[in-house]
Order: structure tokens, then sequence, then C-alpha cells
């Protein structure tokens, strides 16, 4: 009879539970802190200033958002030389218009973006050519017979501006209603959000639209990205100038996706390449629970202390464009109040949020005037608990002095200091 093999059963030891993952805790002063460093408001301000230098802090910070409004020098200006007291507005109109290393589109608004993003920015544009809006554009025979005819004025004579264009028979139905643009506006702003003229420059504020052969490098132009590689740049690009942030946030920084699609970015990797932080609010705010890269902490820990400098930060800088998230981490609630009606309005027109070290200390009303070569301390309103010592006063007043020189004025008038 032949013997049978038998294979003695190795009893498994039992299993340990295994403990969750605790998620990391990120207290208030090292969020405040990060997040200086990613908007570039820990370095020293006083570097010298090159086309490099220029064009890595814009690439460091995303984009930079223009906005037409000249208070003391329009936002994207004043966005760079916080940063950088060297840098004058010439220096961002030659890096767009002479070296072509940054063009215009829309994130959540008209920004100057870095030239090398602009593949990604193809993709926005079929995704807006279908959008419901360009839908509407398109079966429209008017407008399309005007966009027609933009295109090949454009290609015949070169860069042209909304007012080059004539609409005898347009009537504004509305003189206060900005968007009641006339057929060749819409026609040229269509065009532009669907990537068939691109934006040469601007002369005074005004877009100098031409077709985009002529401004995009040709090599930026004909590059191709699948669009699901544009939706995990956009996610993890964002994420990591952002440092921590929601769905949401992280879907408006860019625009063009969804806070859906900016989820299940985040589900596919939650574990591995990003984790989820509670991250500390200011004094007698709650913590928020947001996403982060899996190495946060080791992020956070490498990055420097926050300079007890004082600066102007302009309504629309990076630092307070997401209002709620500026009102979790510093305790600031701050709202730009030009659409407010004068009467209703709690401080002014144009007001600057004034930061110190890690901290906002105050709100400031400040206008130039170029005419008279004077910039004007007009209000000045502390925050709760801070007091305007002699120090500080001394501060204030030297950063006046230097935002006079960068609007070209000679004199510095203080009503509150």
């Amino acid at each position: 009879m032949a013997a049978t093999m038998t294979t003695k059963k190795t009893p498994r030891s039992p299993q340990r539970p295994t403990r969750p993952r605790e998620m990391p805790h990120i207290p208030n002063g090292a969020a405040r802190r990060y997040e200086l460093h990613l908007k570039a408001l820990t370095a020293p301000p006083s570097t010298p200033l090159t086309a490099d230098t220029l064009h890595r802090l814009i690439h460091r910070l995303g984009y930079i958002q223009l906005d037409s409004i000249r208070v003391i020098e329009r936002a994207h200006h004043m966005i760079l030389f916080a940063r950088n007291r060297n840098y004058r507005p010439s220096d961002l109109a030659a890096l767009h218009e002479t070296h072509r290393r940054l063009f215009e589109h829309w994130t959540h608004d008209a920004a100057l973006i870095p030239i090398d993003f602009y593949p990604h920015w193809r993709n926005r544009f079929r995704r807006e050519a279908a959008a419901p809006r360009a839908q509407r554009a398109q079966s429209d025979r008017a407008l399309m017979r005007r966009a027609s005819h933009i295109l090949r004025r454009i290609r015949r004579e070169g860069p042209l501006r909304a007012r080059d264009f004539s609409d005898p028979e347009h009537t504004a139905q509305d003189p206060q209603n900005w968007w009641d643009w006339k057929p060749s506006k819409r026609a040229l702003d269509h065009l532009w959000r669907v990537g068939r003229l691109a934006i040469a420059g601007r002369e005074g504020f005004q877009k100098r639209y031409d077709l985009p052969e002529r401004v995009i490098p040709d090599h930026h132009r004909a590059r191709t990205i699948p669009p699901a590689d544009t939706l995990q740049w956009k996610c993890a690009a964002a994420l990591d100038r952002l440092g921590f942030a929601s769905p949401r946030e992280i879907a408006a920084f860019w625009g063009g996706i969804s806070a859906r699609e900016a989820r299940a970015w985040i589900d596919a990797r939650l574990g591995d390449a990003v984790l989820e932080v509670t991250v500390a609010g200011a004094p007698g705010r709650p913590p928020r629970r947001l996403f982060a890269p899996a190495d946060i902490l080791e992020r956070i820990a490498d990055a420097p202390p926050a300079p007890s400098l004082l600066r102007f930060i302009n309504p629309f800088d990076p630092l307070v464009r997401d209002r709620d998230r500026a009102a979790h981490l510093f305790g600031f609630d701050y709202r730009i109040e030009v659409f407010v009606p004068a009467a209703k309005r709690r401080y002014g027109y144009y007001v600057f949020p004034v930061l110190e070290g890690q901290r906002f200390i105050a709100r400031a009303q400040v206008t130039a005037n170029r005419a008279e070569g004077v910039l004007r301390l007009e209000r000045l309103w502390l925050e709760p608990g801070v007091s305007l010592t002699d120090a500080r006063r001394s501060r204030l007043r030297a950063e006046l002095a230097r935002l006079a020189r960068f609007a070209d004025c000679s004199e510095v008038e203080t009503a509150d200091i």
C-alpha cells in the first residue's frame, strides 16, 4: 500500500489589531509661518531682482492676479513689491511682452501665468469651448461673424485693442452695468477664452489682442498634454502652493476644475501621497480638517521664520485672496469694500491689510496723488490688542516712505501716526 503524505498545518498566530494612524496636527503658529513661506513672504525683501528671479517668484506663487484699480499702484505690481522692494512695474511688462516668459489668461480671474504652464491651458481652452457660455456665443451668428472679422483684421494689422473696433449699432442698455459689452468686446473675450487669441500686452490697462502664433513660443503652443495629466498637475501643483487645503481650495486655485474632481484626486492618493490633517485656527476659531502632502510636517519644519517686517498687503494678494482662509489662520476678517455703497462701508473703498511678522496688526486707507506727488495715509484702524508703539510708528513711517517712492511720490502725509 502506498504511503500517503500529510502536511501538518501550523496554527496562525492571532493577528494584532492595527492601530489607526493618528491624524497629524498643525499648530496655528506653524501653519501661519508655512503660509507666509509659501506666499514668498519670509525671504529678505531687498534681494537683487533680475528677470530670472522675478520669473521664479511668480512661478513659486503660481500666477499674479491682474486688477485695474490703481490706488497706490495696481494689484499685480503691489503683490510683487511686497515681496521685493527692488521691483518696478516695467519689470513685469518686460517679462510678459518682451521675454514672453508669461502669458495672460484666466485662473479664478485674469492673471499672468508662467509660460511653461501654457500647454495645460490648451486643455482649458477646449473645456471652455464646450461650456454653455461658449456654446451660446457660437450659436450667435452675428457674434461669430464679428469674431471672423476680428481675426481677419488682427491677422492683417497686428495687435489690436477693443477700442480699435467700432460697433455703431450698439447702444448701451445700462451705463452702470460693466458687463454690457459691445459685440466686438464680447467676440474678443470669447476668442481669448477659447485660445484663438492671446494677449500680446497691455496699453495702460487695455488688452492688446494678437494671434497665439505671434505671442506664444512655438514649443509651448505645440505641446499636447492629456486632460487627465492636466487634472493631476493642477491638483498637485495647487496643493504644493497651498500646503494644506480643502477640495474647494484646491479646485479654486487655478480654476478650470471642480471641487468634485479635486476630491476624487485626493481620494485616489489618500494615505499615500496625501494625508488628512487638522490645522489649528487663530484663537477662538476651531481647527479645520484639510488635506496636505504626505511630508507636510517635514516641509513645515524646514520653512524659515517670518521676519518681523511691516508690509502693506494688497486686497488681491495671495495671502488674503481667500478671505475665509485668512480669517481661519490669522483671525483677520477682511472684505474689500470697493463694491459696497459708501454709506454702508465699515472701513473704506480700498483698504490695505497691514502685516507685521506673522500677524495682521491694522488696516490702512492709503492713496497716492501723483499730480501732487503726495502719498497720504488717510486712516489707520488697529486690530484688537494692538497698540501704536514708538517702534511700530517708526516702521509704519519707513514703509510708507518706501511706498511713496514706489508710487513716484515725493512726500508722505500721515493723519493717524
